[in-house]
């Protein structure tokens, strides 16, 4: 059951990401807004809803197959960046550098040191 609330979570702040696009006429996705609010949320919080962190799990574990629908959706729309490919070419590496510095303080922020380990 705890699977299904954290599911219900996900979906609700999808929702209402979607909602606050729409209302706001904010250019930016309705996930990508969704997610930001549950970011949000939990930092407000302090602690991570364990019915969320249940519904993740799989998630993450298929994150690649959640992705690859947006990649390839990209081979239908490539006439459309005819003459930008510096600024997508830039935007990719930028991104990729970002998501990797960040990924890399978090993992060093939350990880244990040696010396905290209880053996």
């Amino acid at each position: 059951m705890p699977v299904l609330r954290g599911f219900l979570w996900l979906l609700g702040f999808l929702l209402l990401g979607e909602s606050v696009v729409v209302l706001g006429q904010i250019p930016v996705s309705g996930g990508v807004a969704g997610m930001l609010l549950m970011t949000a949320w939990l930092l407000q919080r302090g602690c991570l809803n364990p019915d969320i962190a249940a519904a993740s799990q799989p998630l993450i574990q298929m994150l690649a197959m959640l992705i690859m629908p947006g990649v390839v959706g990209v081979f239908f729309i490539v006439d459309d960046f005819a003459g930008q490919w510096l600024a997508v070419g830039v935007a990719l590496i930028a991104g990729t550098l970002l998501s990797v510095l960040t990924t890399f303080w978090l993992m060093c922020r939350f990880m244990p040191r040696n010396g905290d380990q209880d053996d």
